[in-house]
């Protein structure tokens, strides 16, 4: 009998079922069988289960009598199944990786409950991941199981079966099936929750659904030719009064359906493409019709849904009609006007920029950027912050947009991206200093000075290098890239490697001044009670050592998936573990869509060097940040699963395994162990991490911003003096400052799967002995790396 039975109804889906059918597959949990039943699908989908099935035999095929819908089909399923639970899947969906081991340790922990509701991602066509607005709803915290009355706000969350595991004898005793037609999840959920004895939650996004593009009023590809399949929503919600008039102990739910239902049919009316233009007044007319024969007298409607309900009791169907035909009529005429205010603004601007250019070039302004308009901050931001406190008779301003203004300090001008004010500074400051590059209509004057900071030591193919690399390269002008360069007047280094990298791949008559990296001078000057404030900010529990987790940005890849499980790797840590996850910042957004008490999501953070701080050690693949955290001499840990198709995309400059800050992890159970062991900080680590900073922390002393000050605005080249790495005291982790050892041991779940335990014994046998070749090879592979840089 297996632990789970994935049921995947399969109709007209033949693109799409291939992925579905892998990701079940491919888990790591692999007690289950896979039930495809199809539809009589008129397309190739019953031939790609059949050559599933064939090649395992895990997957089992069901072919209906006809086609009825995904609700049948599941029926179908249902009557095949032997797991334990019952797992849906549209045979568009997929499962997220490791999505079934996650479940199967919540339902232990958890006391094999009725049912189980995970969190789930909406995947519209256009490729995009969105998190279901509710997930909040699923938090793990409080007493678990619980019953439907002890938390009500579940029923806000998607009623479809794909977001949920039943028990299959609870599905069986109860009797529960579904429906033909279309909303079959509907007269499903509700049941389904009611009469759960016991109900578990689970944060983790088990499942993307996919959001197909389908012709308007054409109703979801299970019924392509009926544009009025929507109208089926009303006879599903009849089911679900009819289920809870038959059992007057449910009465009390009567008002949360009542207000859920006017939700869904609000949903089908107002959606765009949901029906069909000429059917919209009748549909209205019937809703009207099952508002008056379910509402519960004594239930006003909450304030925030009161139009919707207004305009469903009293069929105000002209009404609506005529506020969307104004609404349509005014986005009609806003657009030609905005994009002609828009015209007429920007010739303005370009007109105030060349009438700035005509104006002296004022010695006491310096302007500052970062990452093209974010906050005050990495190299710029610290320099700014000298030049405030060496060169106070310059008037610094910072370039940024206004979300962003709130980090910049109460002593430095705020400027918002194309404006007046930024052209008029762009135009007449002297100093100009950005860590990628300022406007590319900037017109460098005589008398301007344009720092280049960049953002860290290169390890991926940068500048002209990624001429051959396309994937990385699709956006990249390097005309225009090579038009910057040729304004740099500066460019700061922090080690030999990036100054030969730079004069190579970013080719100019710039001076380059091997100071370090101004944003760590921060790491030799902040005290440990700068370090416990930060991790009290952050929210980071006292005793607990915490993990900076902050993977680069894949350029092979068209979105950013998390690439860690993040939860299943604190499960297996233990409670004295936490994450700080932190977003590459092209990713766009935050790096964990629902961060958890132990899963801090830190990518809006304003300073990463204050992240660096508050953790004790680093967890990344190919990030920059590994050689400013080595100034820190604290643990790193490379997680590089990728290792081939990053290289054949983007490409190193040196191999990691060759020259490595620390242990090196191919896998997430690999990664686990090198904490689980203790040896992320092992003596072999340690002296990986010295050699590592030795080569690439010359000059990061804590007073690098001071030199390039000096330098290029005071005039003193030679002052101060680097501090030798031996002779540097960076502040130390929480956990060393506390007097105390981070956890080093962590046991292992006996619960885990006997296939896994073997697969984990033998990654750790691996990594042991890579890093006993390491170790062998270390006077060889440092050698040879001095001879590349």
């Amino acid at each position: 009998m297996p632990r789970f039975s994935v049921i995947v109804p399969a109709y007209r889906v033949q693109a799409y079922l291939p992925a579905c059918l892998e990701s079940v597959l491919s888990q790591s949990y692999d007690d289950l069988e896979l039930i495809v039943v199809d539809g009589r699908s008129p397309d190739a989908s019953g031939e790609i289960a059949g050559e599933f099935a064939a090649r395992d035999p895990r997957v089992r095929t069901v072919r209906t009598a006809r086609h009825e819908g995904p609700g049948p089909a599941r029926n179908a399923g249902i009557a095949e199944a032997t797991g334990d639970y019952l797992v849906f899947l549209d045979g568009d969906d997929t499962l997220t990786p490791h999505a079934l081991r996650s479940i199967a340790d919540r339902l232990k922990e958890t006391g094999e409950p009725d049912v189980l509701v995970h969190g789930h991602a909406l995947v519209p066509w256009t490729g995009e991941i969105v998190r279901d607005p509710f997930a909040g709803m699923l938090t793990e915290q409080g007493p678990a199981p619980f019953r439907l009355e002890d938390r009500p706000g579940l029923l806000r969350v998607r009623a479809s079966a794909w977001n949920k595991v039943c028990r299959r004898e609870f599905v069986g005793d109860g009797g529960f099936a579904f429906p033909p037609g279309r909303h079959a999840d509907l007269p499903w959920t509700y049941p389904v929750l009611m009469a759960a004895e016991s109900i578990a939650t689970l944060e983790r996004v088990c499942v993307h659904h996919r959001q197909r593009n389908v012709p308007a009023g054409s109703g979801r590809a299970e019924f392509p030719t009926s544009g009025r399949a929507d109208f089926d929503v009303l006879d599903q919600c009849d089911r679900v009064f009819g289920y809870v008039d038959a059992r007057p102990e449910l009465a009390q739910w009567r008002p949360v359906l009542f207000r859920r239902m006017v939700d869904d049919l609000w949903a089908v009316f107002s959606g765009r493409d949901r029906l069909p233009r000429d059917a919209r007044a009748e549909f209205l007319r019937r809703a009207r019709d099952h508002y008056r024969a379910h509402r519960t007298p004594g239930h006003p409607a909450p304030v925030g849904s009161r139009l919707r309900h207004t305009t469903i009791r009293r069929n105000l169907y002209r009404i609506h009609r005529a506020l969307e035909l104004g609404q349509l009529l005014g986005r009609r005429i806003a657009r030609p006007t905005v994009r002609l205010a828009r015209a007429l603004r920007a010739a303005a601007l370009r007109l105030h920029y060349r009438v700035q250019l005509r104006l002296p070039v004022r010695a006491d302004r310096a302007l500052f950027a970062a990452y093209g308009g974010r906050g005050h901050g990495c190299n710029p931001g610290a320099l700014e912050e000298a030049f405030r406190t060496l060169a106070p008779h310059i008037r610094t301003a910072w370039v940024a947009e206004p979300e962003h203004h709130h980090t910049i300090p109460t002593g430095t001008r705020r400027i918002t991206p194309d404006t007046a004010a930024y052209w008029t500074a762009l135009a007449r400051s002297k100093y100009l200093v950005h860590n990628t590059d300022f406007d590319r209509r900037l017109v460098k004057r005589p008398g301007q000075v344009l720092v280049q900071t960049h953002h860290g030591t290169p390890l991926k193919h940068m500048g002209l290098d990624l001429q051959e690399r396309p994937a990385a390269a699709a956006d990249v002008d390097f005309a225009a890239l090579l038009r910057g360069v040729d304004q740099w007047d500066y460019v700061l280094s922090p080690n030999r490697h990036a100054t030969l990298t730079w004069e190579r791949v970013h080719p100019g008559r710039y001076t380059v001044l091997p100071y370090g990296q101004p944003r760590n001078d921060v790491f030799q000057r902040a005290t440990s009670e700068d370090v416990r404030r930060l991790r009290e900010s952050l929210g980071v529990p006292e005793g607990t050592v915490a993990i900076l987790y902050a993977p680069t940005h894949r350029d092979y890849r068209r979105t950013q998936h998390l690439r860690l499980d993040l939860e299943r790797l604190l499960r297996r840590l233990g409670p004295g573990f936490v994450v700080l996850a932190r977003a590459h910042h092209r990713h766009g957004g935050p790096l964990v869509p629902v961060p958890t008490p132990r899963v801090i999501d830190v990518s809006d953070h304003p300073s990463v060097e204050s992240l660096c701080l508050a953790s004790d050690a680093l967890v990344t693949d190919y990030s920059s940040l590994m050689f400013d955290y080595a100034g820190l001499d604290r643990p790193i840990v490379i997680h590089a699963d990728d290792r081939e198709a990053f290289e054949a995309a983007r490409g190193t400059y040196f191999d990691l395994r060759s020259f490595a800050p620390g242990a090196i992890a191919r896998s997430e159970d690999e990664l686990i162990d090198i904490f689980a062991s203790g040896h992320w900080r092992g003596s072999r680590s340690t002296q990986l991490r010295s050699a590592f900073r030795e080569r690439f922390c010359p000059y990061d002393d804590g007073r690098a911003a001071e030199r390039v000050v000096r330098h290029v605005v005071l005039g003193e080249p030679q002052s101060p003096p680097v501090i030798p790495p031996a002779e540097r005291q960076p502040v130390p982790s929480a956990a060393a400052t506390a007097g105390r050892a981070p956890l080093t041991s962590v046991p292992r779940p006996a619960t885990e799967p006997t296939a896994v335990a073997r697969t984990t014994s033998r990654e750790r046998t691996a990594t042991v002995a890579e890093t006993s070749v390491m170790e062998t090879t270390a006077t060889v592979a440092e050698t040879s790396v001095t001879e590349t840089l």
